[in-house]
C-alpha cells in the first residue's frame, strides 16, 4: 500500500443494532462482489488492507466514521455474508474477536484442504503477524481481535485490533502478502492508533541490529515482509466537522446530486428516477468501488451516504439505505447474467463527480447540511440506537408583547 498517514480510534463499546447489522451484511457482500467484477480478488485484498479505504468502507455502511468499532462490525458483517459464498467468491474470513481469533488456525486448515493451499504457511502468517503486533511492537495494546482474509489464489490480508487498558484507546494493524518480504522489519500495511510518543519497536528498519542480537540469542531466523505503510489519525470528538472532510469533495457532490441530479444526463439514464437523496448516497458507494487510493482521506465524508447508528453526522436512512442496496444488488445479478449496465452507470456516476470537483469552489457550511439531513430524516425512515428519528415540532407562533 501506498504510504498515507495514521489513525487514533476512540474505543467504543455496544453492539451494532440488528435492523444495521443484516444491511451491513448485504451492501457490504455487494460493494466486494462490484470490486470482485471490475478488479478481481487482489484488489479486494489491497483495499482491506488500506486503513484509510477500510474506515471509509465502515462509515459508508452507516458505522461511526471515527470509532474503533468499525473494526468488529464490519469484519463480523463481511465474514457472515462472504463465507456463505467462499466457493463462487474465491475469498475467506477467518477469526475475529476475542475466542473466534484463536480459531483462526483451524478454519486456515479447514480452507487450505478445500483449496490445496499450503495450510501450515498461511497458519504460520496468521501467528506470526499477531506475535509482532503484540510482542515486537511494545506500544502498549493488547490484541483482541484477528481477522485473516484469504483468497483461493493463496494471497491474503490481516486486520487486526488492540486496546490500550489505561485509556480505552484502540490501535489497528493491518497487514497484506502482496508486498511481504520480512516479517520483523517494517511487515504492515498501516498502523491506525492515536500517539504515544516513544515506544520499543523492534519491527522498525533502525532497529535491524537490536534484532540480529535477539535473533542470534535465540537461534531463530528472521523471515519475510512489507515495507508501504500507512497511517491514520482520527480525532476524539464524535460529530463530523468542517475540519473532517475535504469540503470540495463533500460539496462537488452535494451540488451534482442534489442540483444538477445526474439522472438528467444521457450516460446515467439507467438511474432514471433515482431522488437526489438517493442518488447522494450511491455516488459515495461508486467512490468505494471505484475510487483511487487517494481520495480517501477523509473517512468522515462517506458518513453522508448513510449516516451513523448513533446519529453522527445524521440518523441512518433506512429507506434510502435500502434503495441503495437495491440498486447496487440488481446491478450485480444483471452482470452476472452479462449486462453490466447498471453497475457500469455506477462507474459514470462516480466519474461525474470527480469531473465536477475539478472547478468547484466549497461555499456552504457543513453544519447547514448535516441539520437538513437531521430535520428530513424522518422523511427517510431515519434511526439510531437510540430509536426512530421524529418528525420535528413546527415552529411556535412568537407572541409579541405590547410592552
Amino acid at each position: 500500500m501506498k504510504r498515507s498517514g495514521t489513525a487514533d480510534l476512540p474505543l467504543h463499546y455496544g453492539k451494532v443494532p440488528p435492523w444495521l447489522y443484516e444491511r451491513m451484511s448485504i451492501l457490504g457482500l455487494s460493494i466486494v462482489e462490484a470490486i470482485l467484477t471490475d478488479y478481481g480478488k487482489d484488489e479486494v485484498l489491497r483495499r482491506l488492507a488500506d486503513p484509510f479505504w477500510f474506515q471509509s468502507f465502515g462509515a459508508v455502511m452507516g458505522m461511526d466514521w471515527h470509532s474503533s468499532g468499525i473494526t468488529t462490525s464490519v469484519m463480523g458483517a463481511l465474514k457472515r455474508s462472504i463465507n456463505p459464498n467462499s466457493q463462487s467468491l474465491g475469498l475467506y474470513i477467518c477469526g475475529g474477536k476475542g475466542k473466534f481469533s484463536r480459531e483462526t488456525p483451524s478454519e486456515l486448515i479447514q480452507i487450505a484442504e478445500k483449496t490445496g493451499l499450503n495450510g501450515n504457511e498461511l497458519v504460520r502468517a496468521s501467528k506470526l503477524s499477531a506475535k509482532v503486533d503484540n510482542t515486537a511492537i511494545q506500544d502498549g495494546y493488547q490484541l483482541y481481535l484477528h481477522n485473516f482474509i484469504l483468497s483461493d489464489n493463496g494471497n491474503w490480508s490481516v486486520i487486526q485490533q488492540g486496546m490500550h487498558d489505561s485509556d480505552g484507546t484502540a490501535r489497528r494493524y493491518h497487514w497484506h502478502s502482496e508486498n511481504i518480504t520480512s516479517f520483523v522489519e517494517e511487515p504492515h500495511t498501516g498502523i491506525n492508533g492515536i500517539s504515544r510518543g516513544r515506544i520499543l519497536n523492534l519491527t522498525d528498519t533502525e532497529a535491524a541490529e537490536n534484532r540480529k542480537g535477539i535473533l542470534d540469542i535465540s537461534h531463530t531466523d528472521s523471515i519475510d515482509v512489507m515495507k508501504d505503510f500507512s497511517r491514520l489519525i482520527l480525532p476524539a470528538h464524535h460529530d463530523v466537522q468542517a475540519s473532517d472532510v475535504d469540503l470540495k469533495r463533500l460539496g462537488a457532490l452535494l451540488y451534482m446530486t442534489r442540483e444538477q441530479q445526474p439522472q438528467n444526463f444521457e450516460d446515467l439514464l439507467m438511474l432514471e428516477g433515482v431522488g437526489p437523496r438517493t442518488m447522494q448516497s450511491l455516488a459515495l458507494v461508486s467512490e468505494v468501488i471505484h475510487g483511487a487510493p487517494s481520495r480517501f482521506t477523509d473517512p468522515a465524508r462517506f458518513s453522508f451516504a448513510h449516516g451513523g447508528k448513533d446519529g453522527h453526522p445524521f440518523p441512518v436512512p433506512i429507506n434510502v439505505y435500502d434503495e441503495s442496496i437495491s440498486i447496487l444488488r440488481k446491478g450485480i445479478e444483471k452482470s452476472k447474467l452479462g449486462n453490466s449496465d447498471k453497475l457500469n452507470t455506477l462507474h459514470k456516476l462516480h466519474q461525474i463527480v470527480a469531473k465536477a470537483e475539478k472547478d468547484f469552489t466549497p461555499d456552504f457550511d457543513i453544519q447547514e447540511v448535516i441539520e437538513e439531513e437531521r430535520q428530513n430524516s424522518w422523511r427517510f425512515g431515519g434511526k439510531t440506537v437510540m430509536g426512530d428519528a421524529q418528525k420535528p415540532a413546527p415552529p411556535k407562533p412568537i407572541q409579541l408583547s405590547l410592552f
